[in-house]
């Protein structure tokens, strides 16, 4: 089948190296030419595990090309993705100008039958404006009577296991009124459910309510173990041993109950904000994730709070080792990141922070670009050379079982501020390290 996907970020270039890995001839469009070069020099312009082998693979076979062409990449593919960026507007709604900006290039540019499927993370409503932008193209053509469909089929992608959760889905949303683009659709996805039928298919509004309501639901479960977390320290229980306690019960389960400091990232800041500004338009106020905005704020700050609380507000002439930038580990994106507050309060008060990242230093350098007092290290080590503390901020690997030993022998003095909860307490205590973590009373 021949495909088209418009935006080569981390849902469009995702969808498209999968798409392409199961047969289908797929063309990836950007209007940005530094990321098609890239693309066609061989490169990738993001970080996600195991996408360059899928894309190399690809290209080499002949199933995948990346372009700026647009009319190339409308008379390409009858199913048309779009899966450009829905970046949050001042009021907290969705900016929807690439969305329909794409569905006004195709509109303008199709000869033929076309399934237009809204990949991006997009409020209820949205396919219907797709559908009167496309209408409006073909209309000033004098093609108004040409046949299409517009599809939501949400991504359900996690940054760092992107490629796995494409090539096996746990399930497939799609949106849709149209029998012939159902049909598509599922003839598109079959490859990915051999085993078992995923796919769900439900009306064009639910479908796009989904994705929300998924990132919304984990979105709470993370502010609800952070607020618990900061309760857990004042009346002297563990929250590690509390979220053991809780997610052993099949009803809760273990997934985003781990304390730390806030979620980050693409997807659920901008989506809880949306889904309150969606609920204003229809004169509600979503209370509770009105609240898990607000914790999310919150918990940024709780690092900042512990380090102000051991060396006081003026921070001049300290310095501080800082492990992890993204909001995440196995990703670059800095979007959000709870490091982006740390860093910027620390230095605000005068610190200097060496920061060392596996693989989010560059992106951390272009986005912190002129902070005073912030530089970056190439390893965990250099990172801790004369500083008066490390903080730990995001959860990589490489930070679980670090030399103790050596930790305490090149800080200033033995003291840890762990925002992801990565050590035993009492191992620290065992080793004469001052350990101060979220949620686990000293």
């Amino acid at each position: 089948m021949k495909v088209t996907v418009v935006g080569t970020g981390y849902v469009g270039l995702v969808t498209g190296a999968c798409l392409s890995e199961m047969g289908n001839h797929v063309m990836c469009l950007d209007l940005d030419e530094r990321k098609i070069r890239i693309l066609n020099e061989g490169g990738i312009p993001i970080h996600e595990p195991g996408l360059d082998v899928i894309v190399k693979r690809n290209v080499a076979a002949g199933r995948l090309q990346f372009t700026t062409d647009v009319a190339a990449a409308v008379a390409h593919g009858t199913i048309q993705f779009i899966g450009v960026g829905t970046p949050p507007d001042e009021d907290g709604s969705a900016d929807l100008q690439y969305v329909l900006a794409a569905a006004t290039s195709i509109g303008r540019l199709m000869t033929d039958y076309k399934v237009i499927v809204d990949k991006s993370t997009v409020p209820v409503g949205t396919a219907d404006k797709v559908r009167a932008a496309v209408k409006a193209a073909l209309a000033a053509r004098g093609r108004g009577d040409m046949d299409f469909a517009v599809v939501s089929n949400p991504e359900f992608l996690k940054e760092g296991a992107a490629v796995e959760d494409c090539m096996r889905p746990d399930r497939i949303v799609i949106g849709a009124d149209d029998e012939r683009a159902v049909l598509l659709m599922r003839s598109l996805y079959t490859p990915f459910m051999r085993n078992h039928d995923r796919m769900q298919v439900m009306d064009v509004k639910s479908a796009e309510f989904t994705k929300y309501a998924a990132n919304a639901m984990l979105a709470t479960r993370i502010s609800f173990m952070n607020e618990l977390a900061l309760l857990a320290e004042r009346v002297g229980a563990d929250i590690e041993a509390v979220r053991k306690g809780i997610g052993t019960d099949p009803r809760i389960g273990t997934h985003f109950l781990y304390p730390g400091t806030g979620y980050g990232g693409s997807c659920f800041p901008k989506d809880v904000k949306a889904l309150i500004h969606t609920g204003r338009e229809n004169g509600m106020h979503l209370s509770i994730l009105q609240a898990v905005e607000d914790v999310n704020e919150r918990q940024k700050q709780v690092l900042v709070n512990k380090i102000v609380a051991a060396f006081g507000e003026n921070l001049a002439g300290r310095s501080f080792a800082l492990w992890g930038l993204a909001f995440k580990p196995n990703t670059d994106d800095m979007r959000e990141a709870p490091s982006r507050v740390v860093i910027e309060a620390l230095a605000s008060r005068g610190a200097t922070i060496r920061a060392y990242d596996p693989v989010a230093m560059p992106e951390a350098a272009r986005v912190l670009e002129g902070t005073p007092g912030l530089s970056f290290v190439g390893s965990q080590s250099e990172a801790l050379a004369g500083a008066d503390a490390l903080v730990i901020v995001t959860e990589w690997k490489e930070f679980r079982n670090p030399d103790f030993d050596s930790i305490k022998a090149t800080l200033k003095q033995p003291l840890i501020f762990d925002g992801r909860n990565l050590y035993d307490p009492k191992l620290m205590a065992m080793l004469g390290i001052d350990y101060r973590a979220i949620g686990r009373a000293a």
